[in-house]
């Protein structure tokens, strides 16, 4: 596909879905293959959403090189074809980082998602040369996490810039660093699809942005159908308040649940309240506990949503 015709399905709202496991903590895919048809009937469809499987929000750190491209077949072939799947890969070196592109592209992605190269202490010219050498080698999109806080520099405008032949480089999953500015997104919105990382989806699409990450995705998805109708509308003050009436307390939960335990285990208790359980995460992150999932089903009961 050209990048014209990737960057039209790598965008809009982006479903990090988790990765469901059994009583054994093994891959479940049939339970894996029944949420995806549910995604999907729910409208997580190309050109709408994106799914993205096995990053970090998936608990894809957690899973074996042996395990991702199973769990990425099982969505793809579950979808039907309907949906944008996204895969995301782990932190690796050029050329193993080039052959996992080219599984999750042979098993049916439309794109991968890649984080700097962290352990290299990578300067500017290594991360244009690390995307660039990645893009030569694949025909599906890439998008480039701008992964910063793990001590290595946040790409600048200029590095995007030089990624401009990087023919399926199509979007960056942006957030900026403490000393970094948001708004230098505007600065290559024309050249990727920017999509927000930093719970500012409204300031994203402002600035020309085409997607967002978030939270509530995975579990009612007509939340942020409806949240990106009113972006694309440029209805930004609704858009908005429509934002703060469900991520700000959100947020405010997933912040108190993270002293007790960190990861994503707030992402599987929404899907569990929702009705469409999907295991408990994988250690050392711990489940909610009682008290902590009845707070949360109150919570989401006065989100208006339709519980289980």
């Amino acid at each position: 596909m050209t990048r014209d015709d990737l960057k039209r399905l790598i965008q809009g709202p982006f479903a990090t879905v988790p990765t469901a496991f059994d009583d054994g903590m093994k891959l479940d895919l049939a339970v894996m293959a029944d949420r995806t048809r549910w995604w999907v009937a729910q409208g997580l469809v190309a050109g709408k959403a994106v799914i993205k499987v096995a990053a970090a929000m998936g608990e894809g750190p957690d899973l074996g090189d042996d395990e991702w491209p199973h769990l990425l077949r099982t969505v793809v072939n579950a979808s039907g074809g309907k949906a944008a799947i996204v895969c995301g890969l782990k932190t690796k070196d050029t050329l193993h980082t080039i052959e996992d592109a080219r599984k999750a592209q042979d098993l049916g992605a439309i794109g991968v998602q890649i984080d700097l190269p962290i352990f290299h202490h990578p300067t500017q010219d290594d991360i244009v040369r690390y995307f660039t050498d990645i893009s030569d080698a694949i025909d599906i999109g890439i998008v480039l996490y701008n992964t910063y806080w793990f001590g290595v520099p946040s790409i600048t405008a200029e590095s995007v810039h030089r990624l401009a032949g990087a023919e399926h480089l199509v979007a960056i999953k942006w957030s900026a660093p403490p000393d970094g500015d948001y708004d230098d997104m505007r600065l290559f919105a024309d050249q990727v699809n920017v999509i927000d990382n930093a719970n500012q989806a409204v300031r994203c699409h402002e600035n020309g942005g085409r997607g967002y990450i978030n939270n509530t995705m995975n579990a009612y998805p007509a939340h942020d159908l409806a949240l990106w109708e009113l972006l694309e509308a440029r209805r930004y003050d609704e858009a908005q308040a429509l934002w703060d009436r469900v991520n700000a307390p959100l947020a405010a939960f997933i912040e108190k649940a993270g002293t007790r335990s960190g990861g994503y285990r707030v992402n599987k208790a929404m899907m569990a309240i929702m009705g469409l359980p999907m295991g408990v995460p994988r250690p050392p992150t711990l489940p909610l506990d009682a008290g902590e999932m009845a707070e949360l089903r109150e919570l989401m009961e006065g989100f208006g949503w339709p519980l289980a």
